[in-house]
C-alpha cells in the first residue's frame, strides 16, 4: 500500500513534499507559459449565467480533451489578469480550476486541480482574513469577505493523479474561491445582502478589461 501510493505521487505532475502536499511554487514561469502558449484564450463568463449557478460535473476522462481544456484556462486567466480561474468561468460545466497565486511571502505557486474538495479544519486552526476579495465572473467589483488565512485542497491533476494543495493568505483565498466556482457558489454569495448589492453595483459601473460573455 504504501509502495503504490509512493509510485502514484513520482508518477504527478508535480513532485510532493515529504507531507504529501505538491511542490507547486519550482519553475512556475516555464511551467505556465507552457501551458499559456499551447492555450486559446476565452471569454469570461459572468454573474447570472447559468453555468456559474450549479454544481459542475466531476472529471472522469483525463484525456487530451482536458488537457486542451487546462492550456486554455491559463491562456484565459493570463488574459484576464487572474491568479485563479475554474471551468466553468469560460463556460465548461468540469471540476477543474488552475490557479498561478503568489501567497502573502510573494512566493508564487502555480498548478491544476480537479475535482477539488476543501479540507475541513478544526475550530482551533481557522482565523479568518478580512481581505477584499474579487472574482473574473464580478468584473471590476471588489468587497472585504473573511474567509480562513489556511486552506488544504484534495483532488487529482490533468493527469489523473490524486494532488494535496495547500496554502496561507492569499493563496488560501485563492483555493477557497476557486473551489466554490466549481460547486455553484461566486463569492458575492458569500456577502450580506447590502455588501452583494454594492459589488454588483461597482459591475454595472465599470467596463471589464477582458472578454466576456454578455448574458441574454
Amino acid at each position: 500500500m504504501a509502495q503504490q501510493d509512493t509510485d502514484q505521487q513520482q508518477a504527478g505532475v508535480l513532485p510532493v513534499d515529504d507531507e504529501g502536499y505538491v511542490i507547486d511554487t519550482e519553475d512556475c514561469e516555464e511551467r505556465e507559459a507552457a501551458y499559456r502558449e499551447r492555450g486559446t484564450s476565452r471569454p469570461i463568463t459572468v454573474v447570472g449565467n447559468p453555468v456559474l449557478h450549479k454544481e459542475c460535473k466531476d472529471v472522469t476522462e483525463f484525456d487530451e480533451e482536458l488537457a486542451k481544456l487546462v492550456d486554455d484556462m491559463f491562456a484565459s486567466q493570463r488574459t484576464a489578469e487572474g491568479v485563479g480561474l475554474a471551468a466553468n468561468q469560460i463556460g465548461v460545466d468540469r471540476k477543474v480550476f488552475v490557479y498561478d497565486c503568489p501567497d502573502d511571502e510573494g512566493v508564487r505557486h502555480v498548478g491544476v486541480v480537479c475535482n477539488p474538495k476543501l479540507v475541513e479544519l478544526p475550530a482551533e486552526r481557522r482565523r479568518l482574513d478580512d481581505n477584499n476579495e474579487g472574482c473574473l465572473s464580478v468584473p471590476t467589483a471588489y468587497v472585504s469577505l473573511a474567509r480562513p488565512d489556511y486552506a488544504e485542497v484534495t483532488g487529482q491533476d490533468e493527469k489523473g493523479n490524486p494532488v494535496r494543495v495547500r496554502g496561507t493568505g492569499y493563496f488560501a483565498r485563492c483555493l477557497q474561491h476557486e473551489t466554490d466556482h466549481l460547486y455553484g457558489y461566486l463569492y458575492i454569495d458569500r456577502l450580506s445582502k447590502r455588501d452583494r448589492k454594492d459589488a454588483l453595483r461597482q459591475m454595472a459601473e465599470n467596463e471589464p478589461r477582458y472578454p466576456i460573455v454578455p448574458n441574454d
